[in-house]
């Protein structure tokens, strides 16, 4: 590692809806200065001209700038990896324009030797490691929790807010070691990437974080491929952090620093939003750090063919779906009811492709002429399974539902 360049140390300091990197520092002039992304008017007008940044035409485009979309629940169970062009887009600005020649990582904070790392170096004086992790947008089955309650200013994400890719990089642990990581109880890694988010309050650039004793463990990856692809810019290229088994929202695209901090980040993504509020909270008067912070997955499946009322002939019926238990924890089966949870058949489970990727599973069966109302539930590794209704998990961003999946169909 001798190739790396370490910085004069820097004293964290917490600010109130801070942005970009948790600590507080001054650059040299010639860093203050550099172009490294281009301005916002130039990425707007980049977004307009290129709408669906290379994605399938039958995405369902939740906003244009920022770009969301996800892709039609049926393509989900085309494979146990989603193509690129399948991939879900979730973000909350512009997407930064970086070239790898131009990325740099400032790693700081709680550590003995600050540093900064180049693209070339990431890719060249780090070991490479692969994982296959599926990421899910927090606000998955969000239509779900809208047919509850209203909630207002909130995209209605369907089934397709999921994805899973093989993503290769250097262990973000690694990288920390090789910064000095102080080893003290109840550290936290903030990430800060240079996407600006109107959303924010105030706005600011997107950040987030997770705990050390996350950020060290093997899995989370700085990634710079995803499906033996250079990282796409739309999915956080040239550099990303993936964290496995957490909340999208954690796995910062564009990430340009890291801060070893003895709290959580402070950005307006990690103090404000991101945070299950209880059922009568008001989202606009909610307080920095109100509500339970997001972060491991919970326990989830969902049914991806038949899609939400589609007429299917009468006779055999393939359903299909997929079932993820959040951080680590494994599958152990799934149930599928054709009469509202009264009786339950086992589906079939694929065999698990990673200890953090979804698994896939079908089961087919008769399907007599008349509607359809199909039921799927999880069980995990300790006998659990997850709620029945997506009205006992109403909130009001509409995170986290992980009731039982639920199609209604119809044969003919």
């Amino acid at each position: 590692m001798s190739g790396l360049v370490y910085r004069p140390a820097t004293v964290w300091t917490a600010t109130a809806g801070s942005v970009g990197d948790e600590s507080s520092k001054t650059l040299p002039p010639d860093e203050e200065t550099a172009p490294v992304t281009k301005l916002t008017g130039e990425l707007d007008a980049v977004s307009r001209s290129n709408q669906m940044w290379g994605k399938r035409p039958d995405m369902i485009v939740r906003g244009r700038v920022p770009f969301n979309a996800e892709p039609p629940a049926a393509v989900l169970a085309d494979g146990e990896i989603t193509a690129l062009d399948a991939f879900y887009s979730r973000n909350h600005g512009p997407f930064p324009d970086v070239a790898p020649e131009q990325w740099r990582l400032t790693v700081d904070g709680a550590v003995d030797m600050p540093l900064e790392v180049t693209y070339d170096q990431l890719t060249s004086e780090f070991s490479a490691h692969s994982v296959v992790a599926t990421l899910v947008c927090a606000g998955n089955r969000r239509a779900e929790l809208l047919n509850v309650h209203p909630i207002p200013g909130k995209d209605p994400w369907a089934h397709g807010a999921i994805s899973t890719a093989e993503w290769r990089g250097a262990r973000l642990a690694d990288v920390l070691r090789a910064a000095g990581v102080h080893s003290a109880e109840g550290l936290h890694v903030a990430f800060a990437a240079p996407d600006v988010a109107p959303e924010a309050v105030p706005v600011q650039s997107y950040g987030s974080s997770i705990p050390l004793s996350k950020a060290l463990s093997a899995e989370v990856l700085l990634a710079w491929q995803m499906n033996s692809e250079p990282l796409p810019r739309a999915h956080g290229g040239p550099v990303r952090a993936v964290v496995p088994g957490y909340i999208g929202a954690r796995s910062v695209k564009w990430v340009t620093a890291i801060t070893v901090q003895p709290v959580p980040s402070q950005n307006y993504f990690q103090a404000l939003d991101y945070r299950l509020l209880p059922p009568d909270a008001d989202p606009a008067t909610a307080a920095p750090g109100e509500g339970i912070s997001l972060s491991s997955l919970p326990l989830n499946c969902d049914i991806l063919v038949p899609g939400d009322d589609q007429e299917i002939p009468a006779g055999p019926l393939t359903i299909r779906g997929w079932a993820l238990a959040g951080d680590g924890r494994t599958v152990a089966r799934v149930d599928v009811s054709l009469d509202d949870g009264r009786t339950w058949q086992q589906a079939d489970l694929q065999p698990a492709i990673s200890r953090w990727a979804w698994r896939q599973w079908s089961i087919t069966v008769e399907t007599p002429p008349g509607p359809l109302s199909l039921t799927a539930r999880a069980w995990d590794d300790t006998g659990v399974t997850h709620p029945e209704s997506p009205a006992s998990l109403w909130n009001p961003r509409g995170y986290g539902n992980n009731a039982w999946a639920h199609v209604t169909a119809s044969a003919r």
